[in-house]
């Protein structure tokens, strides 16, 4: 049997600070320096002897550090994402000048949905995946001809072609445990959460998701709305040794599209973690039962992240969240009275958004008040609906790509007959201020960091972020306005 290809996993370098990699739920900067875990990648690295896998942004390598690295791989395996797509081709192109005789292949939702617009947008690269990717690159690492590989392009003299679609994997314990390759590749210091305890790590128990949010990446890419998981002694066993390899860590995330749709599984996975001792925390739905609510917390739970998103109902209705905002200002009273700590995530700019739902959102942020908010703009990424129906209703402020700045920060997509960009764009401060600034907000927070030094370091070096953050997007803002100024000028010419 041939040898198995030396490889590469690459998470490549990218812009200054950018924590936007293509396993994150938006690829954009953040506000604080974030780095989520590259367990898209770390999985298939499981399951390829004898591989490597570089995370360049926590790492803060540079291409110039990297790409010489291609002179010692047979095949290298880039994740990419849309915002990241035409950095991650030039870099492709970079690799094969190193080595001219490395099999680049690219995986990921965008190269997936737009296979063969990838394909012509990267030249350097000669295959890429077209749903999940693990078999995949675990079949090519072994030596299988392309075209007997099922769910990729390729190239075939000069031309791409698809090969036929594989089934979606439904044993998911089928899978090797990313930990392992945590700890033999990758630094977990460098990765930083703002609403977990540092360090952490995270991880998958399951992919899909059975809501049908029009603007969610993943479910609609790679995931599916089909909620396949693990075995909570699956998961049990691997947090057993995780809890063995990273006894620095100060908490444990899973990071499944929404790890409370199934109730009796994640009460069974707490009782386990329960056992074990650790503090975790999950992403969940904004309707979890009081009762499911109190056996996760009386096991471990710390935190929820939840994706409230909007403040008003219809947008709600408009973007099929699934979650009414009584059943989520309910849920929100019995996280708080269990002790449970909320981050909570909110999406300006969704269909239906006008300056009053703007101002609804900011004041129900207010009310329920959870410990932390992320505010993003809606982003339309290809193969969602919220693409399809941004481009059916003339919504698209932006062509495909252009989903961030020239300093990775998010830019409003979207603009409205009634509601501009700017305005959408300039709401994200808004709401951030009107949430931060309130005298019982910063009493918390500066209670929080006079209880514990260690908070208090880390909490400083964040508002230093923050502020930092908030003056680069008036520099977007104002070249937001310069854009559309010069967009008119040519109109009325």
């Amino acid at each position: 049997m041939p040898e198995v290809m030396k490889t590469l996993f690459l998470n490549p370098p990218s812009y200054e600070g950018f924590d936007g990699g293509a396993g994150a739920r938006y690829q954009a900067r953040r506000e604080i320096k974030s780095f989520w875990y590259p367990t898209w990648l770390a999985q298939p690295a499981a399951m390829v002897p004898g591989s490597k896998l570089i995370d360049a942004p926590p790492d803060g390598l540079t291409v110039d550090q990297v790409a010489p690295l291609a002179k010692d791989y047979e095949l290298a395996i880039l994740h990419t994402s849309t915002p990241s797509f035409p950095n991650d081709a030039k870099f492709a192109a970079h690799l094969k000048e190193v080595n001219p005789n490395i099999m680049v292949g690219m995986v990921g939702a965008h190269v997936g949905v737009l296979p063969l617009q990838s394909m012509n947008g990267a030249p350097a690269v000669d295959w890429v995946s077209l749903g999940e990717f693990d078999y995949i690159c675990a079949e090519i690492a072994a030596r299988k001809l392309l075209k007997d590989v099922g769910g990729i392009a390729y190239r075939d003299n000069g031309r791409v072609t698809l090969t036929p679609p594989r089934p979606t994997i439904e044993n998911m314990d089928d899978l090797p445990f990313v930990v392992d390759v945590y700890k033999r590749d990758l630094t977990i210091e460098n990765y930083f959460i703002g609403y977990l305890q540092h360090p952490y790590v995270s991880l998958y128990t399951g992919r899909g998701c059975r809501s049908k949010c029009t603007f969610c990446l993943w479910p609609q890419t790679l995931g599916g709305h089909r909620y396949r998981t693990r075995s909570p002694k699956n998961v049990a066993a691997e947090m057993a040794l995780a809890k063995k390899l990273f006894p620095q860590v100060r908490e444990f995330f899973f990071d499944d599209d929404t790890f409370t749709d199934d109730l009796p599984r994640a009460e069974e996975i707490a009782r386990e973690l329960g056992k074990l001792g650790m503090t975790w925390s999950c992403n969940a739905k904004a309707n979890v039962p009081r009762k499911t609510l109190e056996v996760m917390k009386d096991n471990g739970l710390r935190l929820l992240l939840v994706g409230y998103e909007s403040g008003n109902d219809q947008i709600l209705i408009n973007i099929k969240k699934g979650v009414r905002i009584d059943i989520a200002r309910e849920f929100s009273r019995n996280a708080r009275d269990l002790g449970i700590k909320i981050h909570g995530t909110f999406i300006l700019g969704l269909p239906g958004e006008t300056t009053e739902t703007i101002q609804q959102t900011i004041r129900f942020a207010c009310d329920i008040d959870p410990e932390t908010i992320q505010v993003s703009l809606a982003a339309p990424y290809p193969g969602t609906e919220l693409y399809r129906q941004a481009q059916e209703q003339g919504w698209l402020q932006i062509q495909t790509g252009e989903l961030v700045d020239t300093h990775g920060i998010q830019t409003a997509a979207m603009n409205y007959p009634k509601l501009s960009s700017a305005i959408i764009f300039n709401s994200v401060e808004e709401l951030y201020r009107k949430f931060y600034f309130r005298p019982r907000k910063m009493f918390s927070l500066f209670g929080g960091m006079l209880r514990d030094p260690e908070v208090m370091k880390r909490r400083a070096r964040e508002g230093v972020e923050f502020f930092k953050f908030l003056h680069e997007r008036k520099e977007t803002a104002r070249e937001m306005a310069q854009s559309s100024a010069a967009t008119a000028s040519s109109a009325g010419d």
